[in-house]
């Protein structure tokens, strides 16, 4: 069975190995590390893919899109859900954070595609807060009730490098779109202390088109979710986002244009690309027949597209039928079917 897009365990990630606990800037963060046999310096030299963050820095373009971000700030039109809330000033909006982040647990992941999370794992910042708040959400804990501790953009930094000198393959924001302009400025100062393995952008497809081109030329890798196909029951599960479909569409075509297919170097590991991922929902509540029939004829056959089949009635699904069960064997059967039979070739 897939794995989940972001998965949690009370201390760590859901990850192999022991739960350990770092203290980075001040912050102490528990994490579950793996052991392996590669020093973090032959790990990180293996591919010759030079990030595309490392240019923009030096040009000064990534200061601009810094600035263009915070601008979207205050107001704030981070997301399609356009708040307009001065979050500088301390308002919320309907991610419920003001002008601060916190991260709830960060380290090396094995809970992602394979060209990802390698041999090493991949350098998960699991940031609280969520600008879906899906009613099945199995984060609950730090998306909805916002678990984490406060962290600055320091502290981020530090995070960020202290998982390239554990060997990840790559650092990777695990829902990042309310939070957008803290992430480019730990990101910066990430750059100036050596940061120098791909970036990977972990989101539940929910975007605004403009940030997401901001964001060209930053991120290496995409890996959001395309959740619903119906507006109406996308909106009723997601906290009114009757217009998730539209956006996830724009977002999703604005990344692969950035970004193409995936690609992977000599040793199998993602340097750059796109992988779509999809949550099979009871009664295929999400669309999946639609899905992998607009991927193929947007991307072709050879998109990477990670179809998850570990739906359970997490957080409030109870109250929403037919939510309220686990997903069943044939139903995730039948939606690797329709993939197999739309042309998809690609599974992660």
């Amino acid at each position: 069975m897939n794995v989940c897009r972001r998965k949690l365990l009370t201390g760590g990630l859901i990850a192999g190995g022991a739960i350990a606990v770092a203290t980075i800037g001040g912050v102490k963060v528990s994490y579950r590390a793996k052991k392996n046999n590669h020093q973090s310096s032959v790990v990180n030299s293996e591919s010759k893919y030079r990030p595309r963050y490392l240019d923009l820095e030096a040009s000064g373009e990534l200061a601009k899109r810094e600035a263009a971000l915070w601008d979207m700030y205050a107001p704030c039109t981070l997301c399609p859900r356009m708040c307009g809330v001065n979050r500088r000033a301390g308002r919320g909006g309907k991610c419920r954070f003001a002008n601060s982040f916190r991260v709830a647990s960060f380290g090396p992941d094995f809970g992602n595609e394979a060209p990802i999370r390698g041999t090493v794992g991949s350098g998960s910042v699991f940031l609280s807060g969520c600008n879906l708040k899906c009613i099945f959400c199995q984060n609950w804990q730090i998306n909805h009730r916002g678990d984490g501790q406060y962290t600055t953009h320091e502290q981020l930094a530090d995070m960020l490098i202290s998982m390239q000198n554990m060997g990840c393959h790559n650092v990777s924001f695990i829902t990042p779109t309310h939070l957008l302009p803290h992430l480019i400025t730990g990101l910066r100062l990430a750059i100036a202390r050596g940061l120098n393995i791909p970036l990977c952008y972990n989101t539940g497809g929910y975007e605004s088109l403009k940030a997401v081109k901001l964001l060209d030329g930053i991120v290496d890798i995409y890996q959001p979710d395309f959740k619903f196909q119906d507006a109406e029951i996308g909106a009723r599960l997601m906290q009114g986002a009757m217009d998730y479909p539209r956006h996830a569409r724009a977002a999703i075509k604005e990344m692969h244009r950035q970004v193409g297919n995936l690609t992977m170097d000599e040793n199998g590991l993602a340097t750059h690309g796109v992988v779509i991922r999809h949550l099979v929902l009871p009664e295929n509540a999400g669309g999946a027949d639609k899905l992998v029939k607009w991927i193929v004829k947007n991307f072709g056959p050879e998109q990477h597209v990670n179809i998850m089949g570990q739906f359970w009635p997490a957080y409030r699904s109870r109250y929403y039928p037919p939510l309220n069960r686990a997903l069943t064997r044939a139903e995730y059967t039948q939606a690797m079917d329709w993939a197999r039979a739309a042309g998809l070739r690609n599974f992660l």
